[in-house]
């Protein structure tokens, strides 16, 4: 697991809260006490030197052409798949979230407890004219059913072709054409201080446009993060999570995900997910059906002036090797404790936190070349990427097996399923509710046959179901037994 392979630092004393994870809040914002509220700026005030004075960014003309293509988000779940804190379970949450005070449930449940289903909204964006959309996997998190509305009102019932919690980034697709959609930036040539803009839905109020600054880029959040998040300070609130963060072209840099709170609400930091990395995701989900990233097998630390000085390098810069995992790639590549690792494929590791997004993005099986501090001398070592266990969470929800019928979210076999399995076709259960669920399906059967059609594809088996009956047999591999199961339709 990447916790184990890579350290992460903390940012001080914050606590950490996901915004819209199938939640909204209402806060009351802190008055300020007028005889001590700091004195109203000049409208003009002089120049700073060195700075050229400008007018402030008109934002109209973006969101008049980039907010059709922003969208609603809302979720509802079994309040049943709730736990007693109003959250989802721990294995719901992005890696990250996990440990942290969870946020109450919408007014009239209050808990997110009860008989009734629990509902939740957040924010997404179209990425192409046929329904495909972006979003954070913690909004749509065990969520039995997904529902995007557009800026002019209309509404879709979505399905979930994928969701990855270790980038917090999930796709979506809608039974649509000819739709809005946004124009994909470069996260990399964003600079920091760059005006940028969000669009999304906090606490529910849908369209609601913020702006900023870029403060910060490649930020390491807690835990298993694998994402070189960007910190803005535009105002983001749960609800937020899965909208766009524009620069100042219309482009889309990134996907609001995260923020650094006391209270839950807005502090000025905030976070969002590179979109090269979403799009990557997206591309994976798309065409293999999950994801996968690289894995190096070391544990690594920050590289201070002290250590700098003893390992004779000019700077402090890198990313400080504390252990090797056994015959894991580092192993294989020669790597060893006391290694600093200052490039990796030629990009720079300016601080250590630099690395861990870097090698999640290689392709597993690909080959890296690593240029190394030791023994006071550079040294250069090719690396094979293994990959990170535990990755990706389903592969799809709804296009996989219309679940609003049969209640399953399914995945296609991977080679080694199939080969392990000896089977020739068939889907694997990720995930069960509803008909198929009372029918006594069970998440990791694979389902071979539908009403004695062999099933090839997550695509097919929607497509059967939506020209089944009221009852339809499945036939399932279970372990080593293969068993039929009657479900009747929802």
């Amino acid at each position: 697991m990447q916790s184990s392979t890579f350290k992460r630092s903390l940012v001080a004393a914050a606590v950490l809260a996901a915004f819209a994870t199938g939640t909204v809040i209402a806060d009351r914002a802190a008055t300020v006490n007028q005889a001590t509220a700091a004195p109203q700026p000049a409208l003009a005030a002089p120049a700073v030197a060195g700075v050229a004075a400008t007018a402030l960014p008109d934002f109209a003309d973006l969101v008049a052409k980039q907010g059709p293509a922003v969208v609603q988000v809302s979720t509802a779940k079994d309040a049943r798949k709730v736990s007693s804190r109003g959250m989802p379970d721990g294995n719901d949450l992005p890696p990250w979230f996990r440990n942290f005070p969870g946020i109450p449930g919408i007014p009239g449940n209050p808990h997110g407890r009860g008989p009734g289903p629990t509902q939740g909204v957040g924010s997404g964006f179209i990425v192409s004219a046929d329904g495909v959309i972006l979003t954070n996997a913690h909004v749509v998190a065990g969520a039995d059913e997904v529902t995007v509305k557009l800026t002019d009102s209309r509404e879709f019932k979505a399905r979930v072709l994928g969701s990855d919690k270790r980038t917090d980034v999930a796709v979506l697709k809608i039974d649509s054409m000819d739709l809005p959609t946004v124009t994909i930036g470069d996260a990399g040539k964003t600079r920091v201080g760059e005006w940028v803009v969000a669009i999304g839905a906090p606490y529910g109020l849908d369209n609601t446009v913020t702006s900023g600054i870029v403060s910060a880029k490649s930020r390491a959040l807690p835990g298993d993060a694998v994402v070189p998040f960007i910190q803005t300070d535009a105002a983001v609130n749960p609800g937020n999570s899965g909208g766009p963060l524009f620069n100042l072209k219309g482009e889309v840099i990134g996907i609001n995900s995260q923020i650094f709170s006391r209270s839950g609400g807005f502090q000025g930091l905030a976070f969002a997910i590179p979109i090269d990395v979403a799009m990557n995701v997206k591309d994976q989900i798309q065409q293999h059906g999950k994801v996968r990233h690289g894995r190096l097998g070391v544990t690594i630390q920050e590289v201070n002036q002290g250590l700098a000085e003893t390992f004779g390098l000019p700077k402090p810069a890198g990313a400080l090797v504390g252990s090797v995992a056994k015959d894991g790639p580092a192993a294989k590549a020669g790597l060893e404790p006391g290694d600093v690792i200052l490039k990796l494929d030629g990009r720079e590791i300016a601080k250590s936190s630099d690395l861990p997004p870097l090698v999640a993005q290689v392709k597993p099986g690909s080959s890296v070349a690593l240029d190394v501090w030791r023994n006071g001398k550079p040294i250069t070592l090719k690396a094979t990427i293994g990959t990170l266990e535990d990755t990706t969470t389903v592969a799809s929800a709804g296009e996989l097996a219309n679940q609003g019928k049969l209640g399953v979210a399914v995945r296609p076999l991977s080679p080694e399923e199939k080969k392990s399995g000896e089977l020739a076709s068939g889907v694997v259960v990720a995930d069960v509710a509803g008909a198929a669920a009372r029918a006594g399906v069970r998440p990791g059967d694979v389902i071979i046959a539908f009403n004695n059609t062999p099933v090839k594809s997550p695509e097919q088996l929607e497509a059967l179901v939506g020209k089944a009956g009221k009852t339809v047999a499945l036939l399932v591999q279970r372990d080593d037994a293969r068993i039929f199961i009657p479900v009747r339709l929802g």
